[in-house]
């Protein structure tokens, strides 16, 4: 099992807002790195909402590297990779909408959602938050923490694949019939 499960925070309803993102490496089935940043958002603008979910200020980020400043250390921690998150969708469309803004040039990899993963994995379950799931895993876990979400969207890969028997990631996703796609 080799992928990079990601998790993006925003400060506000733009998915350029990232104020922290977060990656977990998993190689040989082992998490192996993880690295968490606090990062200053093309626009200190943070919603209330937003604030109350991650606890993230204006405050907290306002000497802070922006993303463009980053990409240069993140991008090889996903080019070429398997990149896995919680609800993909979000996360996979504040990745693009951060490297549009900043006109940065934009990584290959494939990319699954662990939702989708756990859906078919444990079929029959109240919900599929990661909340939930972390609960039942007993995960220790700090919700709407970009480095907690990305461990555990990680831990819940690893164990998919151990109770599946599954070879690698992409063996994962065929035994479940999850999609992988391209970005």
């Amino acid at each position: 099992m080799n992928y990079v499960a990601i998790d993006f925070e925003t400060a506000n309803r733009s998915r350029s807002s990232v104020c922290s993102m977060a990656a977990v490496t998993v190689e040989e089935g082992r998490i192996v790195r993880s690295a968490y940043s606090l990062i200053r958002p093309p626009e200190l603008r943070f919603d209330y909402w937003n604030t109350r979910i991650h606890g993230i200020t204006a405050a907290d980020v306002a000497d802070k590297a922006t993303f463009a400043e980053l990409w240069d250390r993140i991008r090889p921690h996903l080019d070429n990779k398997i990149v896995i998150a919680h609800n993909a969708a979000f996360d996979i469309g504040v990745l693009r909408s951060i490297l549009a803004v900043y006109k940065l040039p934009k990584p290959s990899f494939r990319y699954a959602c662990t939702v989708e993963i756990a859906q078919k994995a444990w079929a029959g379950l109240d919900n599929y938050k990661l909340s939930t799931l972390a609960s039942r895993f007993s995960i220790d876990f700090e919700h709407h923490n970009a480095l907690h979400d990305a461990r555990t969207c990680a831990v819940l890969a690893l164990r998919a694949g151990q109770e599946t028997a599954a070879q690698d990631f992409l063996h994962l996703a065929e035994l479940l019939q999850v999609k992988v796609r391209e970005f």
